[in-house]
């Protein structure tokens, strides 16, 4: 049984290379230590109209945003109740996809799993062979955009543009690990629903989900007897149209941090920051098959975080354990006992810069002595 273990406040601060939560800047954290207010008060229609508006201009989207206090783990739960009837095509290819598919069984759907090993990315054409078999008639097809369990990052894009072409199929894009930092035209591919946590590449505090839905799949839903209460698009869009606020009490204090950071993130614009991303995720693939190798497919590698084949068979737990005492920066091994020690991931999203990920890198081949 576990038992209770104390928090006892005098931890050492250890920078974040893990795939998320990732490190927030000062002036974020900072901008939640604000005198609490009421969710239904002017000053909250203010503060959530200015980030809804704000994540829309940022993305580059006419599409709907909802910013609801929530896990990315909610909108698994709420596309699949607001957009399937019965049969929906879930490709899986590391954990998350197939934590998708799962959620979808405990809901009553019908999945069908388009499967690949793990390490390699779903194909566009494969997509289509599965729409095109007899009967398929599937109400949605999903795709996670960036599989941070194996470092595999999806072309949704292409993907996106073969379910276009299917009108009575739905797109739904896990971009948890990925959006903000992985620039995707979610307008131009066709994406219904589209989902992310703030924890990751926004480089926030852990609370909040961003959710972009489709005039198409909030008027699917308005036909869908099996729609998500608290994640239903129906509900917090009309609710945002009428009051400029959420259906239901939000974090505010989280929301206020939000409005801090997408400001920022508007400042930088949405293709520099993309580029940075691309800067870090090009130098640490670099590094790791200068040293290692890489996991994913090659072609198919993650922006955001980088998971390293371990062909040194270092002992990744002891790395990691000797890089956070002695630099006190933290990253990440192999996902699950699938990929353990086989494997182990860097981070490199949110606030971070090239410069930042040379330093974690200097520690490893430190302590490794690489």
């Amino acid at each position: 049984m576990t038992r209770k273990r104390e928090y006892t406040d005098d931890y050492p601060d250890k920078t974040l290379y893990i795939p998320g939560p990732t490190e927030v800047r000062e002036d974020v954290i900072e901008a939640m230590a604000q005198p609490m207010f009421g969710h239904r008060m002017d000053r909250m229609t203010d503060l959530y109209t200015t980030i809804v508006e704000d994540t829309k201009d940022f993305l580059g989207t006419d599409n709907d945003v909802i910013v609801l206090t929530a896990s990315g783990t909610e909108f698994w739960e709420a596309s699949t109740l607001n957009l399937v009837d019965d049969r929906m095509l879930v490709p899986t290819c590391g954990s998350f996809s197939e934590r998708h598919a799962n959620v979808a069984e405990r809901l009553g759907k019908t999945v069908d799993r388009l499967e690949y090993e793990w390490g390699e990315a779903v194909k566009p054409e494969d997509v289509r062979a599965a729409l095109e078999e007899p009967g398929a008639d599937y109400d949605v097809v999903t795709c996670v955009m960036n599989e941070s369990s194996t470092g595999v990052r999806n072309p949704i894009e292409e993907i996106g543009d073969v379910v276009a072409e299917y009108p009575d199929t739905y797109f739904v894009v896990d971009a948890v690990s990925a959006l903000g930092g992985d620039y995707v035209d979610i307008d131009a591919h066709d994406i219904d629903v589209i989902f992310a946590s703030t924890q990751k590449a926004f480089a926030m505090p852990p609370g909040l989900a961003v959710c972009v839905v489709s005039e198409d799949a909030y008027d699917r839903e308005l036909d869908t007897d099996s729609a998500s209460w608290y994640g239903g698009f129906q509900r917090c869009l009309d609710y945002y149209d009428r009051k400029g606020q959420t259906h239901s009490t939000p974090a505010i204090p989280i929301m206020l941090a939000y409005r801090t950071q997408m400001k920022r993130m508007l400042e930088e614009g949405h293709a520099a920051r993309d580029e940075r991303h691309r800067e870090m995720a090009e130098y640490t693939r670099e590094w790791a098959r200068e040293h290692f190798d890489t996991f994913p497919e090659a072609g198919y590698e993650s922006q955001t975080v980088s998971c390293i084949e371990n062909t040194q068979g270092i002992d990744v737990a002891a790395t990691i354990d000797a890089v956070s005492e002695k630099y006190d920066m933290v990253f990440s091994n192999g996902y699950g006992s699938t990929l353990g020690e086989k494997t182990f991931r860097i981070g490199h999203m949110g606030e971070h810069d090239r410069e930042s990920i040379e330093a974690l890198t200097d520690a490893i081949e430190d302590v490794a002595d690489l």
